[in-house]
């Protein structure tokens, strides 16, 4: 029998529209449901709101720092609602763009939930639509835990909407999110505290790296709690809120920010009416073809828990068009040396492996480091220090990875990942020509491994 569409995308994110509007474009009948906001939550409550609030966050660095330079600023001061107005009226325009992206590829928008009755069929906007392929791209939401006053905590999502900056913040996690939170609100003047249950933040980023980063944010007075947990939170009769810890300490706040996890968005999809599989951790299983347990019905992206970053689901949603609509084009997502940033003050930039997973890997390793003050503090009284860290194969001079922390690490490890993901070997590496005066230059003059 026909479909109404070969394809049914669920879900209008990264991953979602990428795939709907290169299925469009290969000549299927596509359509897109989303019941919440065009472009999910990169675009807004994710990367693009929260790089808006880092760049806000870092001025009063830059006010500090003109002095060095000549300048005299008088007293600056900060007004939150301005910057999430500004932020907003960004985010409503990529709203408008991604509804054109779509429209302009001919693909169908339904503005609503839909919900899956089998699996070739759906329920949307109060009508039962049929198509060949249904691809679930619903991404993640943020999890609280189940302590008591748990209502009176946000998390990310809410955390971009507040109507006034609180004035003290106890952000709890030790994800990326947590960490550029805890920099958001410090960086905007909240007296901010970051709670971690573990010893040190950032688990599976390189050793190195998280040793730098809580030096560096302690330096700038975050204050950085590790082996920390919060038991209960109540309201106080001032409106404030009081944190009881599992140690018995009390800790009080205005705001209590929650980063401590994400879950597959699966509420009311309807997956019972199918036969698609869940992982142990509650994500939908699929093969390297993103292909369920149910033949017609397929996902990627955040739901599908491998690489929560928004480039893979662009990448994912590629590969699923490519391979169902242009199989000529078609060619598997490479999951290895995905180059990532971390909008903490400093910033981290890291690509292929760690120290850690190069050693468990039996590779015998040659470690190259530096620690410096870069240039632009050397007029200031400022005393952040950027890291720059190569993990090398001793065997056949392959660099395995790179990670740094500073000023740009975002904007420096794509052009290193380029270098990595082609195989490059530490000569390669010493043999190019450094950009002088830069930061970045001190990749290509790391001359002596460091002694372990």
């Amino acid at each position: 029998m026909p479909y109404d569409f070969d394809l049914f995308v669920i879900g209008a994110g990264s991953g979602g529209v990428r795939a709907a509007r290169f299925a469009a474009g290969f000549g299927a009948k596509v359509a897109v449901a989303e019941s919440r906001y065009l472009g999910g939550t990169c675009v807004n409550v994710g990367c693009v709101p929260k790089k808006l609030l880092v760049y806000g966050a870092h001025f009063a660095d830059e006010f500090e720092q003109a002095q060095g330079f000549g300048w005299s600023v008088p007293t600056p001061s900060f007004d939150w609602p301005t910057l999430i107005a500004n932020k907003n009226r960004e985010i409503q325009r990529l709203n408008g763009i991604y509804r054109k992206l779509l429209q302009d590829s001919g693909v169908q928008i339904f503005e609503s939930h839909a919900r899956l009755t089998g699996p070739h069929e759906l329920e949307v906007d109060g009508q039962r639509v049929t198509a060949e392929r249904i691809l679930i791209a619903t991404g993640g939401w943020p999890m609280i835990p189940e302590i008591p006053g748990r209502e009176h905590a946000i998390s990310s999502n809410e955390a971009f909407f507040l109507e006034a900056l609180p004035k003290r913040v106890i952000v709890v996690g030790g994800g990326y999110i947590a960490v550029e939170f805890a920099g958001i609100f410090q960086g905007l003047g909240a007296q901010t505290q970051l709670l971690y249950r573990g010893d040190l933040f950032l688990r599976g980023f390189d050793g190195s790296v998280r040793k730098h980063l809580a030096e560096e944010l302690t330096k700038r007075g975050l204050d950085l709690q590790f082996n920390s947990d919060i038991a209960r939170i109540d309201k106080l009769a001032d409106g404030s809120l009081k944190a009881t810890l599992k140690d018995g300490r009390e800790l009080q706040a205005d705001c209590i920010l929650y980063a401590t996890g994400r879950r597959p968005m699966l509420d009311n999809l309807g997956l019972d009416n199918t036969a698609v599989k869940l992982t142990d951790k509650g994500f939908i299983e699929v093969d390297g073809l993103f292909q369920t347990s149910e033949p017609s019905i397929l996902a990627l992206g955040d739901v599908i828990g491998r690489v929560q970053l928004t480039p893979v689901a662009l990448a994912e949603g590629m590969a699923v068009a490519r391979r169902l609509f242009k199989p000529e084009q078609y060619r598997p997502v490479d999951y290895r040396h995905i180059p990532t940033a971390v909008f903490s003050q400093p910033n981290i930039g890291t690509v292929g492996l760690t120290e850690e997973q190069a050693s468990e890997q039996g590779h015998s390793l040659k470690i190259f480091e530096s620690r410096f003050r870069p240039m632009k503090l050397t007029l200031t009284d400022c005393q952040e220090k950027t890291l720059m860290k190569l993990v090398v194969d001793a065997d056949d001079d392959r660099v395995l990875g790179c990670h740094i922390v500073g000023p740009d690490a975002g904007e420096i490890i794509q052009g290193i990942a380029v270098a990595i993901k082609a195989g490059a070997t530490k000569q390669v590496f010493d043999d190019t020509i450094g950009v002088h005066p830069t930061s970045a230059e001190e990749l290509v003059t790391l001359r002596t491994p460091v002694q372990r």
